[in-house]
């Protein structure tokens, strides 16, 4: 029993002696290997996830107006395949965000947990 406590010890010993020694050059391994990646995420950041400014409203209004005229006219149907792709891509995108925005709305992968008056029926 002693020897397995000393070996415990003797483990503890060399592990705060490698953190002490090893942790601030893996510190600044890791400032360095976020650096850039970092930058260029603020960087798109600040261009794409900037909510619309108050002047962009009409243009955002004109373009759901052209969206809305060109289901009407059909339009849609002279689409490339390539076009159609990509609004498709959107659309997933759109409805993606929609799920893991609910799923942290309510901090569960599985649906509401609703109560109910009503007794469980049998059958389930």
């Amino acid at each position: 029993m002693a020897k397995a406590v000393q070996k415990i010890v003797g483990l503890g010993q060399r592990l705060g002696t490698s953190v002490v020694t090893q942790g601030p050059k893996v510190a600044g391994n890791a400032v360095q290997w976020t650096r850039p990646r970092l930058s260029k995420f603020w960087y798109y950041a600040r261009v794409e996830l900037v909510p619309p400014m108050p002047s962009e409203i009409p243009a955002i209004q004109k373009g759901f107006g052209e969206v809305v005229a060109s289901a009407r006219s059909g339009k849609w149907m002279n689409m490339t395949t390539r076009e159609a792709f990509r609004n498709t891509l959107v659309c997933m995108e759109v409805a993606f965000w929609f799920f893991v925005g609910e799923q942290i709305g309510r901090r569960s992968i599985i649906g509401y947990n609703v109560k109910s008056d009503h007794p469980e029926p049998k059958y389930i």
